[in-house]
């Protein structure tokens, strides 16, 4: 009974960021009034309007106080909606094509902090883009629309357009593009090219390549570490990279992931790596760095991880800090 009431609880208030039906019905009224090759202006603001509307509710939430993890997973839910949106009527109403060939196939993944539905304001939207075998005129077509619609919209997409057996091929050789691939989550479009890579994934880059990876993300971690001061204590900390950051906790994830090949930090906990107060501890360190991350990227107006002097008082007042006497 708990858990539908919070289950209808999220939905309503996801709706209120973006509501799929209302966009929808607006989309159609659109399609009727222009052609495939007229609707790209109109598409536009009706996008633009529908993503700031849901932007300005997060930041409203925000400022009411809603918890760091809670606000990153709404900023993630309202770009999956754009992105969804957008790669719907490219498909079926620009370029829609009535009996589609294998080749003219296509799945859209999240992958890093987006696989993760974890997003600040003005975070890069990394973008999977999964081809079947080798690009063609469609596929070229649908990801130059999507692509350029998104950065007229003033967002900054950090995308890929690969195959299952590019991704496979580059995650051997690069270890950030292996993480971010740890992370995946699939968004919309052909269903059967993301269980593919994730099949292969698992069977190439993570079976028997535990150690290796556990080493190689505890060495990248050092050498992080050693370039920003080695210390959890500057005046200027970075918030993302820093010494006790948001790294640092996401390098715990993806540890316990590879290893465990669990998708939450609770399952953690029933797998015994985590005790009970270990879980909370970690759990109130990520929801704290979250809301201070996206009040910092507000003040800025633009991605920014580092508490700079100019912004530590406000930000201190907009969390509720206060000078307490005898301190």
């Amino acid at each position: 009974k708990n858990y539908c009431h919070n289950f209808m609880v999220r939905v309503k208030k996801h709706r209120e960021i973006f509501n799929r039906e209302h966009q929808a019905d607006k989309l159609e009224v659109l399609k009727e009034k222009h052609r495939p090759d007229q609707i790209r202006t109109p598409l536009l603001k009706l996008m633009k309007e529908a993503y700031d509307k849901g932007f300005s509710i997060i930041k409203e939430r925000a400022d009411n106080g809603e918890t760091g993890v809670n606000l990153a997973n709404a900023q993630s839910f309202l770009t999956d909606e754009i992105v969804h949106m957008l790669y719907d009527v490219a498909t079926d109403y620009v370029y829609h094509v009535p009996n589609p060939t294998k080749s003219e196939r296509l799945c859209l993944a999240a992958f890093g902090g987006y696989g993760r539905q974890e997003m600040a304001p003005y975070s890069d939207i990394d973008l999977l883009l999964i081809l079947p075998y080798k690009k063609t005129a469609w596929s070229e077509q649908v990801v130059e629309y999507m692509l350029y619609m998104m950065w007229d919209m003033g967002l900054d997409v950090g995308h890929a357009v690969r195959t299952v057996d590019e991704c496979i091929r580059l995650c051997k050789t690069d270890l950030t593009i292996k993480t971010s691939l740890l992370e995946m989550r699939y968004i919309w479009g052909e269903r059967a090219l993301f269980e593919e890579l994730i099949a292969k994934y698992d069977k190439k880059i993570v079976k028997g390549h535990a150690p290796e990876f556990i080493e190689e993300k505890l060495q990248e971690r050092d050498n992080r570490h050693k370039k920003l001061g080695d210390t959890r204590y500057v005046v200027e900390p970075n918030l993302k990279e820093g010494k006790g950051g948001l790294r640092d906790l996401h390098t715990l994830f993806w540890i316990a992931k590879f290893i465990y090949k669990v998708h939450k930090v609770s399952e953690i906990v029933e797998k015994g790596v985590f005790s009970d107060e270990e879980y909370y501890e970690f759990q109130k360190a990520e929801d704290f760095l979250w809301a201070v991350r996206f009040h910092l990227h507000y003040f800025a107006g633009r991605p920014q991880e580092r508490i700079t002097f100019d912004v530590q008082k406000a930000l201190s007042e907009k969390l509720s800090y206060a000078d307490r006497p005898n301190v």
